[in-house]
């Protein structure tokens, strides 16, 4: 399960960027997660909370926005939504369309702290 690690990475992040400003209290991570990141988000949620507790993150939140897949279609050329995660095809020409656009990322994009 490469959640509870990707959960270790995240906390040990977190802390180390509320020890540089002065031991802040981190409510908060708010993360960008794509439908093909390969991670399960509920994994990773239980995961998180998990890693929290007993320490100074105990608490705070994991908020995922959760970003679906986005390909370019070459006989379109438009991006678009595909026809399924099992099927990268653009809905309209059915033209395959293995450039994905958005859907694979997994960033960190704010961090929550008073």
């Amino acid at each position: 399960m490469h959640e509870l690690s990707i959960a270790i990475s995240m906390v040990d992040m977190a802390a180390e960027e509320a020890a540089q400003r002065g031991d802040v209290k981190v409510n908060a991570i708010y993360l960008k997660l794509g439908a093909m990141s390969g991670v399960v988000k509920d994994a990773l949620l239980f995961s998180y909370d998990v890693v929290c507790e007993g320490t100074p993150m105990e608490g705070s939140r994991l908020v995922i926005e959760e970003v679906p897949i986005i390909v370019f279609c070459p006989k379109c050329e438009i991006e678009t939504a595909p026809v399924s995660i099992n099927n990268l095809c653009c809905p309209t020409c059915e033209t395959p369309t293995p450039q994905v656009v958005r859907g694979r990322e997994m960033e960190v994009t704010a961090l929550e702290i008073e």
